[in-house]
């Protein structure tokens, strides 16, 4: 072992002194090396364990708690699920009734159906005239379902079952709507029920009902009454079934 030597000798050394080892820079240099290698080794092996054996302790503390990871993501998937039924099934209702889900309008009491398309401005005859041979049309500037103010829905009627087909005339019947008739619309996937409150008359002129605010969503459709004349505005209005 370095290094090595006679420290004291008897009846011939001082009673006394210093002793001073020194190692040579090349021995001091190896033990240093020796001494932070062994640090490093140490903390390396304690970090090899926690690697190793965490991911077990944590399922035991898991399971112990009756817990589980994978809760969380197994609920959203549920939720996920859940909601692609009922798109699906709103999806295949509507088709049932000859329409989309993306915007349109039923009405089981006179047995119209239609798609709606939307945005349609109101003031430009050329606009609307085309939409109306396609469908129901919604007056650009109000809203939709769901958004809680006024949807706004029109269409042509005809003086006779053989126009119908002729004018698109889906709203030949609405006359005979009544305070407490249903009315469904389907918008994005969605199901909107919505119940008639008030139906009443109003003048060609009259376009107020465009603009008309309230402070729960209403849905007005309107045509032209009598069917087949321009002399006045039929207004069925409806709210939503609570």
């Amino acid at each position: 072992m370095f290094p090595k030597g006679t420290i004291y000798q008897s009846g011939k050394s001082p009673e006394r002194a210093d002793i001073k080892i020194s190692l040579s820079f090349k021995r001091r240099l190896i033990y240093h090396f020796i001494s932070k290698s062994g640090a490093g080794i140490t903390a390396f092996m304690i970090l090899s364990f926690l690697w190793t054996f965490l991911p077990v302790l944590k399922e035991e503390v898991y399971y112990d708690l009756g817990l589980s990871k994978d809760q969380p993501a197994k609920t959203e998937s549920r939720i996920d699920v859940a909601e692609a039924d009922k798109v699906i099934a709103v999806q295949k209702e509507a088709e049932g009734w000859g329409v989309n889900s993306y915007f349109s309008i039923v009405i089981p009491k006179i047995s119209a159906a239609s798609n709606v398309l939307a945005n349609i401005d109101s003031g430009n005859k050329n606009e609307y005239t085309d939409a109306l041979k396609r469908g129901v049309a919604h007056s650009k500037g109000t809203y939709f379902p769901d958004q809680g103010k006024t949807i706004f829905l029109f269409s042509h009627s005809t003086d006779s079952p053989l126009n119908i087909a002729r004018y698109n005339a889906v709203f030949y019947l609405l006359r005979k709507m009544e305070v407490g008739d249903n009315i469904i619309v389907f918008f994005a996937d969605q199901k909107y029920e919505y119940k008639v409150t008030e139906k009443l008359f109003a003048e060609p002129e009259d376009t107020s009902w465009l603009n008309y605010d309230s402070s729960q969503e209403k849905l007005i459709l309107m045509t032209c009454d009598p069917p087949g004349t321009t002399w006045r505005r039929l207004l069925v209005i409806a709210e939503p079934l609570k």
